[in-house]
């Protein structure tokens, strides 16, 4: 079924009470009585991610300043960071999201050579667009941010005409139970879940498929396109927007 809108979730340094644990502290950790349990051991952290559909990310393997370091310290934390979290969650890793939101050039070029496809930033954009540069991907908001819920209603009551659009929210699980404000994620939560108009996502999942999108090839007098990808895939003609097509893997469609 062809949606018109995706949206995308994203968390770094997760951790909080009952609800969504940091990773992770060592296995045999004893927590004075009386605190409330925040991390995960290695063991406990497996069992709740592996195969549970959140995306593992890159974050830094110490959490530094990546743009503050020389290239060979940045590649390592890149590296290790990937390789740990391969082997933990037995997953490949392709994308990232940057410890303190701070990065520069050096830092960009040093994920690609990582083998990484995105790089979340803290940048608010209050937009629903598309990313074009997926090494600097800004998100729509941050969880905390007072327009939360008009720009989720924007998002929803408005068409989007010839352009697909993307509502991308991140932050961090730990600020609920330090802002006392839970409500403010099960608002947002309750609002937007189950419409069928909207793909829920990974950032990798969207990563994946709007690749496979621009590779589809068209014939000179827009006649006729055909999908080389693995990816079933949905557009509309330019002339015509109440047209939907479906292409499917290897398929050539006349138009």
């Amino acid at each position: 079924m062809r949606r018109k809108h995706s949206m995308g979730m994203a968390g770094a340094d997760v951790k909080s009470n009952c609800r969504q644990p940091q990773i992770r502290a060592p296995d045999g950790t004893v927590y004075p009585k009386g605190t409330i349990h925040r991390r995960l051991t290695k063991s406990q952290s497996e069992q709740l991610y592996t195969g549970s559909g959140h995306e593992i990310a890159v974050h830094g393997l110490t959490h530094p300043f990546l743009e503050k370091l020389p290239e060979n310290m940045i590649m390592w934390e890149l590296l290790k960071d990937r390789e740990n979290l391969e082997n933990q969650f037995h997953t490949i890793v392709r994308g990232m999201a940057y410890p303190f939101g701070t990065f520069n050039n050096i830092t960009v070029d040093c994920l690609k050579k990582a083998g990484l496809v995105y790089g979340r930033t803290v940048i608010s954009s209050h937009c629903f667009d598309i990313p074009g540069d997926w090494l600097r991907l800004e998100a729509t908001c941050h969880h905390n941010d007072p327009e939360l819920m008009n720009l989720a209603k924007k998002f929803v009551e408005e068409t989007p005409g010839q352009n697909s659009r993307l509502f991308y929210l991140w932050g961090h699980s730990y600020e609920f139970e330090a802002n006392d404000n839970w409500n403010v994620i099960e608002e947002f939560a309750a609002y937007m879940n189950n419409r069928d108009d909207i793909w829920y996502a990974t950032n990798i999942q969207i990563y994946d498929y709007m690749q496979a999108y621009q590779r589809l090839e068209f014939s000179v007098d827009g006649r006729q396109v055909y999908n080389p990808t693995a990816a079933e895939l949905y557009f509309d003609k330019q002339e015509d927007d109440t047209k939907r097509y479906c292409i499917l893997p290897g398929e050539y469609l006349a138009l």
